[in-house]
């Protein structure tokens, strides 16, 4: 299920002021990699990508045949401005880029097309709730909330309205006049007559959402020794948006262990496995819930981490589907990759 809001926001969090110097040099270099970055004041520029592909047709969690080779592509480049104001406290804002390509079923025919342009802008607090450090150990426990406006475009929304569905007939739900950036004829059109139905809907392909959402979330990090292990979630608060669509509130979390392969002063390299998800219920528009929006993922796969100094951190990470459990007709992913960089000056 496509998400037009970052399938992620940067987790990050201000660390304790003052902590008492740990005498063994993993603990200390740990703190360095990991504490030490996130406590300088002042500015911090960073950008992260997301790339997945979904080719996957499911029903109510099966996956059923892709006759018709629906696809889509999605790319969103998250630009990061923030801003320490205390070691304790910061803000950042986070600006998607999102590009989008498909292929779908539209009016009993196959049609390509693209949607490119900017997201919907969130703007978070961070705060460092606890931090420890020991001989042999470092925790820190952060928390966030925030807001996220309506700069994207929703007019995709319009798509799901129910006139537009209605003319289009009862049997060929989700449909909707050729969008704006497609191929004037069918593409590609496999042998056979093609599903009337589509797995790629108007919300999906919806740049925002046309409302003002509430965030709230947390991270926590543990580590011992070399070890370590993290823990994140974030839960977005919808509320109603452009022509009268609510998409329904949603869970993101993420955790997983790790280890320092590499582990000095001036640098460091984390090896994690990492498993992350969403869960979300059915969107609605005019007091009529959707029977088609739901979902509730499971991914599993290898991340890498680096710092070096206090400076510049970077993480790398893909994502395989292990349970992938949805309503109605929809395309999930098949994989994504994700990568992020942050620069503090």
């Amino acid at each position: 299920m496509m998400r037009s809001r970052f399938a992620t926001i940067v987790l990050a969090a201000s660390a304790a002021a003052v902590v008492p110097p740990a005498r063994a040099c993993d603990v200390c270099a740990v703190y360095t990699a990991t504490e030490l970055r996130e406590r300088r004041t002042g500015f911090r520029l960073g950008v992260a990508e997301q790339i997945t592909s979904f080719t996957t047709l499911q029903r109510d969690g099966e996956e059923v045949d892709n006759t018709a080779g629906e696809r889509l592509l999605s790319s969103i480049t998250q630009v990061i401005a923030g801003y320490g104001i205390t070691p304790r406290l910061g803000v950042q804002l986070n600006l998607p880029l999102i590009s989008r390509t498909f292929r779908r079923v539209e009016n009993g025919r196959l049609a390509s097309g693209d949607e490119t342009g900017v997201g919907d802008l969130s703007l978070v607090g961070q705060a460092l709730a606890y931090s420890s450090v020991s001989e042999t150990s470092v925790f820190r426990f952060s928390l966030l909330g925030g807001i996220k406006f309506p700069t994207g475009d929703a007019s995709r929304l319009a798509e799901e309205l129910p006139e537009v569905r209605a003319s289009l007939g009862a049997t060929v739900t989700h449909r909707a006049v050729r969008p704006r950036h497609a191929s004037p004829v069918p593409v590609d059109e496999p042998h056979g007559d093609p599903p009337l139905e589509s797995g790629i809907h108007g919300h999906d392909l919806a740049l925002g959402s046309g409302s003002y959402d509430g965030i709230v979330g947390g991270q926590l990090f543990w580590s011992w020794k070399r070890l370590f292990a993290t823990v994140g979630g974030q839960y977005t608060i919808r509320t109603e948006g452009s022509f009268d669509y609510q998409f329904a509130n949603d869970l993101t979390w993420l955790a997983g262990p790790g280890a320092f392969v590499l582990l000095e002063h001036n640098y460091s390299l984390g090896v994690q496995g990492v498993f992350s998800g969403e869960t979300k219920g059915n969107d609605e528009q005019l007091d009529v819930k959707f029977d088609d929006t739901a979902i509730t993922a499971l991914y599993a796969g290898p991340a890498f981490l680096f710092t070096w100094g206090t400076a510049l951190d970077a993480e790398v990470a893909a994502d395989l589907p292990v349970v992938q459990h949805n309503t109605g007709l929809q395309i999930v992913p098949d994989f994504r990759v994700r990568a992020a960089m942050a620069w503090r000056f």
